[in-house]
């Protein structure tokens, strides 16, 4: 009896997380057929394009605020590490740095960034609330600093060009947060680190009498973070064709919005990167569509601060339930 019950609950929750995205791709398909009536260039084929390469980038910081909402925390630093992660990545190129040994530098910057924030919260016990807000202060200044607060141009012609060609028709910047997408739904669903985030985001206690080593995890989990951040840094740079140091500006709060619209809880141990993805399409879409309506985008910022706060809304009913 008690196995069956067991199983009863597994097939219930299963049943759950899958009508729960199946709902926000019926949103996301209801937003595209309204968008199509109303605007005659939603569907062209230069604003699918757009669309794509827009969702693509954010979708990357969304990934890695994935697993830092799972394991119960929070990043406030994203924004601010993909704007130093474009400053590094355009002045090591400028100087002649070959591409992937510049990619590479960055991104190993990018992941000392993610260890020092992993470090206050584990070792000096800061919340992760004030830990990542002043990393989101440090990183942003340092990308004002090394730049001078200019916009830094003359990048490589061979690096711009990669956000505009596409592999068979797919955009190469989608084709980037394909990759990522797979290894992080690998690494949350296949591996021992992915079930110790969700345990992480259950309950510390718990997951320490699990026996996880939760130094070891807590860094990990603000590095890859901060390393998928410094990814969309790089795409957005060579979107951008330049290294602009104030970029990246309120992508933690699309991030965030997109990871809880996707299903996730503030309060730790669900969502999915399935249904982060749809959420930052989601986004995307709300913000392409009001572009070619014309719609004010400070109306779009706040439409996006609404969203957030009906979706843990949403989530704290569905819980009391």
């Amino acid at each position: 009896m008690e196995e069956k019950t067991v199983q009863d609950n597994k097939l219930l929750n299963y049943f759950k997380n899958n009508l729960s995205k199946a709902t926000l791709f019926l949103v996301l398909f209801v937003m595209w057929g309204i968008l199509s009536i109303l605007s005659p260039y939603f569907f062209t084929y230069n604003n699918i394009f757009n669309l794509v390469r827009q969702t693509s980038v954010i979708a990357v910081v969304a990934t890695g605020m994935t697993f830092v909402i799972i394991s119960g925390g929070i990043d406030l630093s994203v924004g601010s590490i993909v704007g130093a992660s474009g400053i590094i990545v355009s002045m090591l190129l400028i100087n002649g740095t070959p591409i992937l040994l510049a990619v590479l530098i960055t991104l190993l910057i990018c992941l000392g960034l993610g260890a020092v924030s992993g470090m206050f919260i584990y070792e000096g016990n800061v919340p992760p609330f004030i830990a990542t807000l002043g990393m989101m202060s440090m990183a942003r200044g340092l990308a004002l600093l090394l730049s001078g607060g200019q916009i830094l141009t003359g990048l490589p012609r061979s690096f711009i060009n990669f956000a505009q060609v596409t592999f068979l028709g797919i955009p190469m910047l989608t084709i980037v947060l394909i990759v990522v997408v797979a290894a992080a739904f690998f690494v949350l669903t296949r591996t021992r680190f992915g079930r110790n985030v969700y345990t992480i985001g259950s309950s510390d206690e718990v997951a320490r009498l699990s026996g996880i080593n939760m130094r070891v995890n807590y860094y990990a989990i603000y590095m890859l973070n901060a390393f998928l951040s410094g990814v969309a840094g790089i795409m957005l740079t060579s979107r951008l064709s330049s290294g602009i140091p104030t970029s990246g500006n309120m992508y933690e709060l699309d991030a965030i919005a997109s990871v809880v619209i996707g299903g996730a809880s503030l309060s730790g141990a669900e969502g999915s990167v399935l249904g982060t993805i749809i959420g930052a399409l989601i986004m995307s879409t709300l913000r392409n569509g009001g572009n070619l309506l014309g719609v004010d985008p400070f109306w779009l910022r706040m439409a996006t601060g609404l969203l957030i706060v009906l979706a843990v809304l949403f989530d704290q009913v569905r819980k009391k339930q």
